[in-house]
């Protein structure tokens, strides 16, 4: 970096940081709004707001419907979002996020995706401070006997579950997944989409406890789950005040980035 883009990086241009608050507003709303209520929303007076959007407007960043006389995000926002969302490396993200996260708790950090035979690891990140995990990449989960399969199985469409669960079930226990299938109710399944995390039990290897929450993307799928892995004497007694509060907070990140709303 130059010493005239070190400069730049420091004084910035301050209008356009200010102008962002109503695209932010418009972003977060996510419907049309009449002038006076996207300037009290931003933190404008309307007729400051106006200016901006006047020009938002001649470049396409905003639209306005004559008819009602609401503001929306224009066909050029939609541009741009769709290309940063290509640009988007969601593996890299979710491998940067998994290491800050196993760095602040001192936990194992998996990142589980959907593959062809189910919930399929694809990262791991070892603490150091834990325990060496057997489990590798390419390791696939039980759909209802770990943490992480049982977040797939609440938030995936119905249809691909019953197949993947019917599919663990006539593979029996020699299967070479990690976990045993278990009957999971509704009343449990429920439960895991209202809190947006999942455990299990009775865990695939004594002594070792996980917590897995989902990663969704721009369509509003799940993408991926993230997942904490400790000794239990480590994370339970920490579970629900620290452990879980942080990797609902690593997910929501995620899932925020990857475009979710």
């Amino acid at each position: 970096m130059t010493d005239f883009e070190k400069k730049s990086e420091v004084r910035g241009v301050q209008s356009i940081e200010i102008g962002a608050r109503l695209l932010k507003a418009l972003c977060e709303e996510q419907a049309p709004m009449m002038l006076k209520d996207l300037s009290q929303i931003a933190g404008f007076a309307p007729a400051q707001a106006h200016a901006y959007l006047v020009s938002y407007r001649k470049i396409g960043l905003v639209e306005k419907d004559e008819d009602t006389g609401k503001y929306q995000l224009g066909p050029f926002a939609l541009q741009y979002g769709i290309g940063a969302m290509q640009a988007t490396d969601s593996m890299k993200l979710a491998t940067d996020l998994a290491y800050d996260l196993s760095e602040r708790t001192a936990l194992n950090v998996a990142i589980v995706v959907w593959g062809s035979f189910g919930p399929t690891v694809v990262m791991l990140k070892e603490s150091g401070k834990q325990f060496n995990m057997s489990t590798r990449p390419g390791a696939v989960y039980s759909m209802t006997g770990t943490a992480s399969g049982r977040v797939f199985s609440a938030f995936l469409p119905e249809s691909i579950v019953k197949e993947a669960l019917d599919r663990e079930k006539r593979e029996g226990p020699n299967s070479g997944r990690v976990g045993r299938h278990y009957y999971m109710s509704k009343a449990e399944i429920e439960q895991i989409r209202i809190q947006n995390w999942a455990t299990v039990i009775d865990p695939p290897v004594p002594g070792i406890s996980a917590y897995a929450a989902p990663v969704f993307d721009h369509t509003r799928q799940i993408v991926m789950a993230i997942t904490i892995i400790g000794l239990d004497y480590f994370l339970e007694p920490k579970a629900q005040d620290v452990f879980v509060p942080e990797l609902l907070k690593t997910a929501q990140s995620l899932s925020r980035q990857l475009g979710y709303t």
